[in-house]
């Protein structure tokens, strides 16, 4: 099969990803096969391939936001057959055993293992997944779910961890493939919603999916500002946004980051920035439940995905447009013709 590799990790304007044929991955007891329709690009996926994330296998095939078809099925299966339509997400299989899953937190598993990192992912013709991490996908287009299967996902577990009183007003920083999912949730449970960029055109995505505001995150336009916000998720991978979403913060607010890596974050001023029982909270992978809830609302409240689809082989221009925040709304991969 042909898929994009990672073999060092460098800068996405150098190139790293190759495009290769590969052998076909064949299923365990416990695996399926998948034949990959599309795979969302993912900031993740950019911080695996320039190597935010220290590299855990001598060559890699990024990707996690993966939908496609199951081809074969391991011997001890029975959940999926040959034929069923899923997503593959992040999230690739955790122990069941420590405590941090034998308590329902098993996005904490300290032995988990990630789809596109740990193990090979969705940049490729076919991929190998866990039967009990795979999910099964409404009818309707790759493309529109590619997204939803990490961006989607981990900015509903932020949503959650950050959710202010009912009619609240949530701040979303970074208005990227995972903003522009959440803040139509959070819209349509009822909430205020506020996106901030440093980009006029995810800004005009924003005001087309129905923000109450959308504010360009220079210092002239922060300055002297109001702090108007019950809760905040921050997605833009840089520390100094955090800054920015603590003073745009009320009292008793909640901050949720949303982002895997993040540049240092600041000095901050305590006294004007954390006091008033503000939190700020990291947000760390999400469980199967997470997910099952995601997607489920996702189809029931017809959550809206703007995406830009390339062919597989413009893996890397894709991840240096992101890098660049040239891409609007979420860039999708595809596979099928490869």
């Amino acid at each position: 099969m042909r898929a994009m590799v990672l073999r060092r990790p460098g800068p996405a304007a150098s190139q790293p990803l190759h495009l290769e044929e590969v052998p076909s991955p064949v299923p365990g007891p416990t695996e399926v096969l998948v034949r990959v329709d599309k795979c969302g690009v993912c900031r993740t996926d950019l911080h695996v391939v320039e190597g935010d994330l220290p590299p855990v296998r001598d060559a890699v095939i990024p990707g996690h936001e993966i939908v496609g078809t199951v081809e074969r099925v391991g011997a001890e299966v029975r959940s999926l057959a040959a034929g069923d339509r899923v997503g593959v997400p992040w999230l690739h299989r955790t122990c069941g055993r420590c405590e941090y899953c034998s308590t329902g937190r098993e996005n904490l598993c300290e032995f988990k293992v990630f789809t596109g990192y740990s193990v090979n992912g969705g940049y490729a013709a076919e991929v190998l997944a866990e039967e009990g991490y795979v999910f099964h996908l409404p009818p309707g287009d790759a493309s529109h779910w590619a997204p939803f299967l990490c961006a989607g996902i981990i900015g509903y577990r932020a949503l959650k961890v950050a959710l202010p009183r009912p009619g609240g007003r949530i701040g979303f920083f970074g208005f990227g493939g995972s903003a522009h999912l959440t803040m139509q949730l959070a819209a349509r449970q009822g909430y205020a919603t506020v996106a901030y960029s440093r980009d006029e055109a995810h800004l005009d995505l924003a005001r087309r999916l129905g923000v109450v505001e959308a504010v360009l995150t220079d210092e002239r336009t922060l300055a002297g500002r109001t702090p108007t916000l019950d809760a905040a998720v921050v997605f833009a991978p840089a520390g100094e946004v955090v800054v920015q979403a603590l003073r745009e913060a009320k009292k008793g607010a909640t901050v949720a980051l949303a982002a895997i890596h993040m540049s240092p974050i600041p000095s901050l001023d305590y006294d004007r920035w954390l006091f008033g029982e503000r939190k700020l909270v990291s947000v760390e992978a999400n469980t199967r439940a997470d997910a099952r809830e995601f997607l489920d609302l996702a189809d029931r409240l017809h959550l809206e995905s703007t995406v830009e689809v390339r062919p597989l082989a413009q893996a890397n221009s894709a991840l240096e447009d992101l890098r660049n925040d040239r891409i609007v709304g979420a860039a999708v991969l595809d596979c099928a013709g490869s």
